[in-house]
Order: structure tokens, then C-alpha cells, then sequence
């Protein structure tokens, strides 16, 4: 049976009309963002989910009783496909791949839109050991999801962040309710350090104001001081602006190496933002957007940077700032 025979159950009812459907694209892109990492990526998976609805001639529209469910299954079926694909060209990947970031927000209507479309889980299949239902979902859990099979990684978007039931996502991956479980599990059990409480966002705050102040005095000392001994910094050209291939580990060595980077192009400076992970850099020469940098920090320390640079995954900031942004 086809996804769309699948959806289309009940009695005939009114066509929900193009309006009600497409309040639910920014909840859908930014379910598929967290499942692919990538904003193009996400957007087209949900504009495949959009042509195969209106494809669907009205009486068969008019048989889908929840066109917010339907939508949801069969996004995550093509974005179930999409990882596949994209596996194999991450490993071709020049230097270390990184998700996307992107604005505090990006998304309207990403969480709660979801409880007022389609019925939450019951209390019954909510896990003990949850990661977070909330509409931000930071760089942290997204590379770490990034060791998940697709099987797992969509199952694990759509119940732990988006609690979908069991029930229903089996029909989007094409398994069993207690393979649907299953699949979670294993999910869950790669996360490791990434299933801890995200740090206080007041505190975090603090954080990445006083490592920006250092990055931008030189003060190698203060950013050892600030940076945890076993942090790591990754940055991701795309192999096509310059961009450390490797990771750069250890406070004394990360320090060094910013202040070196930002030395050697006195032209970037860093500016302020809110981004989904939290307080983060823009990354700002001459005006434009040259990268986001987002960080995680744990106990008053930085623990991770990310330094995105590639400019097909800046697609949701500004590309040209305010002089004093």
C-alpha cells in the first residue's frame, strides 16, 4: 500500500485547504533539519512531502483524517531515504562535516505545533530516559546523532524529540511498533555526554561573552583559563573556504590557534548571536557573513567549538550585517 493509501482513512471529509496545510511547513522543516543536519537538505524533503500531497486528486485528500500525520510520515520516509544518500557524500567530505546552525527560532511552530496537530504520546511510551522534547536542538546532539543509522536517527527525532507514538512512526519507517522501540534504544545508547542537562543559558551566556572578549584581546592565557583541558575545536569549510581539516584538542593548543587564525585576518571580527544552541559568534568581515561559531559549555568551561564556514550551511543568517552587528 502506497503512503498516501496508507494516510487516507475514515470518512470523507473537507479538503483541509492549502492554508491549514501549510502552517505546518516550518514545524516540518524543522523536524527534517534534525534528522538531516542540513537547511536545503531539510527544505527539500518537506517540498517532496508538499508535491506528492497535491498530487493526491481531492478525494483522496479529502479521506486523510490528519493531514499533519500524513505529512510528518512521509517527510520522514524521504528524509529515512535522503540519509542514505547522504552518508556516502559525508564521507567524501573535505575536513569534518558539521551540521548547520542555525537562529534561535529558525523554526516557527518546530514544538508545540506538533501537539496541537497530531496526539502526543501517551504518558505510557514517554521513556525515563528522554533526551529533550523542546524546540531547539543543539549542535552537541546533532553531531552526535550524526553516528546513528538512519533507521535510528529518524526514529529517535520523531519519538524522544517530537514524541510521535511508537504506533505511528512504525508506519513511517516501514517497521514494527516494537522494532520502532528497539531502534530508540540503540539510539539513545550512542549519545553518551550528549543525553546531559543542557548548561544554564544565563550561565552559558557568560561563557561565550568572556571567550569572545578573549579572542578578540589575543589573551592566549585567558582562553586556556576559559576552555576545558580535554575541549575540541572543529571547523567546516566544505572544501571551499579555508578551514582546519582536522580537529584542533586541548585548551593551550585551541588557543593558539584562534588567536593565530584571528591575528592573521584582522578584517573578522566577532559579533554577538542567539542561536539554537544558545549564545554563539557571527564570524563578520567587512560586514558580511563569513561564519557562525556556537559552543558548548559545561561548569563555567567551554568544551566544544564549532566553527561553521561553509557557505551553503549559513542559509539562515544574514549574509550581509549591520555595521555595528
Amino acid at each position: 500500500m502506497t503512503e498516501e493509501r496508507e494516510a487516507a482513512v475514515g470518512s470523507p471529509g473537507p479538503d483541509p485547504g492549502p492554508c491549514a496545510v501549510e502552517r505546518e511547513r516550518g514545524r516540518l522543516t524543522g523536524m527534517a533539519h534534525r534528522m538531516l543536519g542540513t537547511v536545503s537538505e531539510a527544505e527539500e524533503a518537506v517540498q517532496e512531502a508538499y508535491l506528492r500531497w497535491y498530487r493526491l486528486d481531492r478525494a483522496d485528500r479529502e479521506r486523510v483524517t490528519n493531514p499533519a500525520a500524513w505529512l510528518t510520515r512521509v517527510t520522514s520516509r524521504i528524509c529515512l531515504d535522503l540519509l542514505g544518500s547522504a552518508r556516502a557524500r559525508r564521507e567524501r567530505y573535505v575536513g569534518p562535516w558539521l551540521p548547520e546552525p542555525v537562529p534561535e527560532g529558525a523554526f516557527p511552530g518546530a514544538g508545540g505545533g506538533w501537539a496541537r496537530s497530531v496526539a502526543m504520546a501517551p504518558a505510557a511510551e514517554q521513556p525515563p530516559d528522554r533526551v529533550v522534547v523542546d524546540e531547539e536542538v543543539g549542535t552537541a546532539l546533532l553531531v552526535v546523532m550524526e553516528s546513528m543509522t538512519p533507521a535510528e536517527r529518524v526514529v529517535f527525532v520523531l519519538h524522544d524529540v517530537f514524541a510521535v507514538p511508537f504506533a505511528e512512526i512504525a508506519l513511517a519507517v516501514g517497521r514494527t511498533p516494537a522494532a520502532t522501540r528497539q531502534l530508540a534504544r540503540s539510539a539513545r545508547a550512542r549519545l553518551g555526554s550528549a543525553r546531559r542537562a543542557p548548561a544554564d543559558r544565563a550561565e552559558h551566556a557568560r561563557v561565550v561573552a568572556a571567550f569572545a572578549a578573549a579572542c578578540r584581546g589575543g589573551d592566549i592565557e585567558r582562553l586556556v583559563a576559559l576552555l576545558d583541558p580535554g575541549a575540541a575545536l572543529r571547523s567546516d569549510g566544505g572544501g571551499v573556504v579555508r578551514a582546519a581539516r582536522r580537529p584542533v584538542r586541548g585548551a593551550r593548543d585551541i588557543g593558539r590557534f584562534l588567536v593565530g587564525v584571528l591575528a592573521k585576518n584582522p578584517r573578522v571580527r566577532l559579533a554577538p548571536a542567539a542561536t539554537a544552541d544558545g549564545a554563539g559568534l557571527l564570524l563578520v568581515a567587512d560586514g558580511a557573513l563569513v561564519g557562525v561559531v556556537t559552543l558548548d559549555s559545561r561548569h563555567g568551561r567551554v568544551t566544544e567549538v564549532w566553527i561553521q564556514q561553509n557557505p551553503a550551511k549559513l542559509t539562515r543568517w544574514p549574509r550581509l550585517l549591520p555595521d555595528g552587528g
